[in-house]
């Protein structure tokens, strides 16, 4: 009897070493958009470099692009484990139809993650503990509460552009916005007293022209912020000294970033297109401080007026240029560049369909960021103490601009002729304003040096995380 007791306490003690070796295993979804997926993705890393298991799910496409995308040191090096479901669209069905991504991840998606979790918990000794999703998600927060799991709401964007869908019952209620989100007073407003002005046609879901996206968008943040009020945290990818005014009013939301490879010593994961690193090279070849880096994301999409003039922009301004022109980003012709301009241009501009954006931005060679200010780009510009030029394509991004031009006072605007298009001049003279003024390099090596301190050791981001990881071990 005494033998078996000893065996039984041996036992149970063996048992209680296994769960705490056991690690915390986190399941993580994105919203399926390029801008979406890789602060996700990075967040993931940092968790598995604190010694938490992760699964990541993407759509069946999107997985498939980003496989495709890595190289061979890439797949050796994943410590993510990188899953599908079906959205329950054809391949050949255009993603960047809203309607439909719509209805394939809100309406297909959530079923089949529910499933994929229940096979996990039935295969893997590390069951799911913990899910992360995108806020825009705000159903995976619900699914995560029905399954009894801890919940993580994620938000990679500005925090201010957040506060935004949190002032939605406000805008309604002084009639400002309707019922559809339709605008009611075009009228400036600011949503806290220290920050910029907004114009209301510039709230994030009436950059849709179609009057059905529009509500589509406004409905969704509507009732996403209800349901992360279920999340146990709401992280955001910024940091306090670059949004001190949004933080202090919102204490629920926790910055955590920004979420950066470089802040790891890591490289970046969860790119759909293959990056050309032989721009890398090019850029060895050119002067310090000297290149015009353009870069408009994954989404925007210019037409032919657009394109020839910022073409012959950067032509005019007669100094090196390094000019993502990814695959979709020119809606017209199959050979959009004015007459002669790669020729002309051969010497002094490479073009890339998909660069390795944060190491292009650490380069010494670059001096400025021609830059649609999406959340990303712009965390990415400033974390390298790079001026910019800003060229705003729609939704949040309009509001970045007034964070990088009239709060942190580190870039330029371009103002559109009577045609409504920005000219090649306008891009010729804002150019040489920006390099010709040393007060916008200065303010942004302040304020790179400000928000690299917060993502060190001792920094309110770095504290954030820490606070963060502790939480998810010790609910494992």
């Amino acid at each position: 009897m005494l033998f078996q007791h000893k065996l039984k306490k041996q036992i149970k003690l063996e048992e209680q070493k296994q769960l705490t070796m056991r690690k915390p295993h986190i399941i993580a979804i994105s919203y399926p958009a390029q801008g979406h997926v890789i602060p996700l993705m990075e967040l993931c890393l940092c968790l598995v470099k604190h010694g938490c298991k992760v699964t990541f799910v993407n759509s069946e496409f999107n997985h498939n692009r980003i496989i495709k995308s890595m190289s061979e040191a890439d797949h050796a090096d994943n410590a993510i484990n990188l899953v599908s479901v079906p959205d329950g669209l054809a391949v050949e069905e255009d993603r960047n139809d809203i309607k439909k991504l719509k209805e394939a991840f809100f309406e297909v998606v959530p079923e089949k993650l529910e499933a994929l979790i229940h096979n996990i918990n039935e295969s893997d000794e590390n069951r799911v503990s913990c899910l992360i999703a995108d806020q825009h998600l705000g159903w995976a927060i619900e699914l995560a509460k029905k399954l009894g799991l801890q919940r993580v709401a994620f938000w990679p964007a500005a925090a201010a552009s957040l506060s935004m869908m949190f002032n939605i019952p406000k805008l309604l209620d002084d009639g400002i916005v309707g019922k559809n989100g339709e605008i009611l007073r075009k009228e400036s407003i600011k949503l806290l007293p220290l920050m910029p002005d907004m114009n209301t046609t510039d709230l994030a879901w009436n950059g849709f022209s179609d009057p059905e996206l529009k509500k589509l968008f406004f409905d969704l943040y509507f009732k996403n912020v209800e349901s992360v009020k279920a999340a146990k945290w709401l992280l955001c990818n910024s940091s306090q000294v670059m949004e001190y005014e949004v933080f202090a009013a919102y204490p629920k939301l926790i910055p955590i970033g920004p979420l950066l490879a470089s802040n790891r010593l890591g490289k970046t994961s969860g790119h759909f297109w293959r990056e050309d690193t032989d721009c890398l090279k090019w850029l060895d070849q050119q002067p310090l401080n000297s290149v015009i880096y353009v870069a408009f994301g994954s989404f925007t999409i210019f037409n032919m007026a657009e394109f020839q003039e910022l073409a012959l922009g950067l032509e005019l301004t007669n100094r090196p240029f390094l000019w993502v022109v990814r695959q979709g980003f020119i809606e017209e012709a199959e050979n959009p560049y004015p007459e002669g301009f790669i020729d002309r241009t051969r010497n002094r501009g490479r073009l890339v369909e998909w660069a390795p954006q944060q190491k292009v931005l650490a380069h010494p060679s670059l001096g400025c960021f021609l830059s649609h200010c999406g959340w990303n780009s712009t965390i990415e510009g400033v974390s390298n103490g790079l001026p910019f030029l800003c060229w705003p394509y729609f939704a949040d991004q309009l509001f970045n601009k007034s964070y990088i031009c009239d709060v942190w006072k580190i870039g330029l605007g371009f103002d559109r002729n009577e045609s409504g298009v920005i000219g090649r001049q306008e891009i010729k003279n804002k150019m040489e304003q920006l390099f010709g003024d040393e007060n916008f390099k200065a303010r942004a090596v302040n304020l790179q040096a400000e928000v690299l301190a917060s993502v060190k050791r001792g920094g309110s981001s770095y504290q954030n995380f820490s606070s963060f990881v502790n939480w998810i071990k010790a609910t494992n």
